[in-house]
């Protein structure tokens, strides 16, 4: 399991002094029961630090994310736009180096309740779906009870995460294996404000979960889909 693996320190290069403060240590952003949200595909790692920087964003701290979804022999949750996630959480600093004390986090995501969809034009646009998330006390233990209940262990995926905070919008800057992406969460004019700002516009917006970024990569590349490691594209 995640919990256990040994973990790989990608070595990017040194971020400048002045982008410190966007890397400080990890603070708990709260979140609410909808989750409205956006993809960024990201080209320049500091050419995005400066933008956030620019635009008055609060970093909330650099985690290193291991995270393994849970679903039926049959992917029934998968099918039917669900999702169960265990995610562990490392601090991790500016230049790739995770350590410190773990956290592990329960995620469950459903399609959003019919009551608060929004128009047609905004479901087209954003991703939107209910979540609720809990923190394991023990992680090993909730893990090794799912079997029981017919669930098991499939797509793993790892990123670096540092998470921002801007006029009530979380803004999360993700480096995973398979490029760099912000994540823009919250209401969806917020969203459009702070993407316009940033240099984007909706037709830059990604809908797609990492899993579907990451099977996307690996059809273009012609290799098989397996699981989104940093581990794994290194050997490669």
């Amino acid at each position: 399991m995640m919990f256990d693996a040994q973990v790989w320190q990608p070595q990017p290069a040194p971020a400048p002094d002045s982008y410190s403060v966007l890397y400080c240590g990890v603070r708990k952003i709260g979140k609410v029961p909808t989750e409205i949200e956006v993809k960024l595909r990201i080209t320049s790692l500091p050419d995005m630090l400066e933008r956030l920087k620019r635009l008055g964003a609060v970093s909330h701290g650099r985690v290193l994310e291991q995270n393994t979804l849970f679903d039926t022999p049959h992917s029934d949750f998968r099918r039917t736009g669900r999702l169960l996630r265990v995610r562990a959480e490392t601090p991790a600093s500016a230049h790739g180096q995770a350590g410190g004390r773990r956290k592990a986090v329960l995620t469950a995501k459903a399609p959003p309740p019919l009551g608060r969809r929004g128009s047609k034009s905004e479901r087209s646009r954003y991703k939107e779906r209910a979540e609720s998330e809990l923190t394991l006390q023990n992680p090993t233990a909730f893990v090794w009870s799912l079997p029981a209940l017919g669930l098991r262990p499939g797509f793993q995926y790892e990123k670096f995460r540092t998470s921002f905070r801007y006029r009530g919008l979380h803004l999360d800057l993700d480096e995973t294996p398979v490029g760099i992406f912000l994540e823009l969460e919250g209401q969806p004019r917020a969203i459009d404000r702070a993407a316009n700002a940033l240099g984007f516009t909706p037709k830059d917006y990604i809908r797609a979960t990492y899993w579907e970024v990451y099977a996307a990569d690996c059809r273009r590349r012609g290799i098989a889909v397996k699981n989104m490691l940093f581990s794994a594209r290194k050997s490669r």
